[in-house]
């Protein structure tokens, strides 16, 4: 339970004040509670350690964009509170939905600033071309934790060197893409919340939801809107590894088998 004093600090300019909270479950880094404000409201109200300004503005880009997400009500410091939503799931129009974010682009690939992927930076610097972005932001980046075993990160080293940029279409739309997208950040089945946005090829944000416990409705409302483009079966298995790699130094060695066969698939 959060106390009266510690729930109005960093609290957003022009929203009343919170009367009661109750901690919600879920959250790796940040804590989520449901709070009432005094005019009655329920709101969802989410601490974390990163500025919440950096995670409300990726929510509304995806907004922006067509994708379901609850109301940003107000971000300051490293409070971001939301409007509370609830209801049945609508997982064909969440598909829909990701169709319609993926055909919003840029002319590159990145974020204008880093944005949290989990306890760690996600690092969004601006490429001209998606095999360059994915190499350097999406793999080499993870190589240096000590997590990472010094034979894999060679593996994938010499990987970056040639094989896995030549795998990738050069200039593919530079979708934006929410960057974290399964089964535990979709509410209800209806809304997506915990971006980590930024432009990439879409298939990097399809690789992740393929394995994130979403239903076959997605992809199969997905594909009727936006096809999957050809050889994208071929790519999928690269593409995991960049979470694979934050996973592996969130959750440590459970993470190895599954990095170890994908490089085997591809004889790297």
């Amino acid at each position: 339970m959060t106390s009266d004093v510690d729930r109005q600090v960093d609290w957003p300019d022009g929203l009343p004040r919170s009367v009661t909270s109750v901690l919600l479950k879920g959250g790796m880094i940040c804590t989520t509670t449901l709070e009432q404000l005094a005019d009655g409201r329920e709101v969802v109200v989410k601490r974390c350690p990163y500025p919440a300004e950096v995670e409300a503005e990726g929510l509304l880009a995806l907004a922006a964009a067509g994708a379901p997400t609850p109301a940003v009500l107000g971000a300051v410091g490293h409070v971001l509170v939301l409007r509370y939503v609830q209801g049945p799931p609508a997982w064909a129009e969440l598909g829909r939905a990701m169709a319609r974010v993926h055909r919003s682009t840029a002319d590159r690939y990145g974020w204008y600033r880093d944005n949290p992927a989990g306890r760690f930076d996600q690092h969004n610097d601006w490429a001209a071309d998606w095999p360059t972005f994915f190499v350097q932001r999406r793999i080499l980046v993870h190589l240096s934790d000590p997590a990472v075993p010094a034979d894999i990160a060679d593996r994938l080293r010499r990987a970056c060197d040639g094989p896995l940029p030549a795998l990738l279409p050069a200039h593919p739309p530079a979708s934006l893409t929410h960057g974290d997208l399964w089964f535990g950040n979709v509410i209800d089945g209806r809304w997506i919340v915990d971006p980590a946005v930024c432009y990439a090829d879409r298939e990097l944000d399809l690789a992740f939801m393929q394995t994130g416990g979403l239903p076959d409705e997605v992809f199969d409302a997905y594909q009727r809107e936006y096809p999957f483009a050809p050889g994208y079966e071929q790519r999928r298995p690269a593409l995991q590894l960049h979470k694979l790699l934050v996973g592996l130094r969130h959750f440590g060695p459970v993470r190895l088998p599954r990095i170890e066969a994908v490089l085997a698939n591809y004889g790297w």
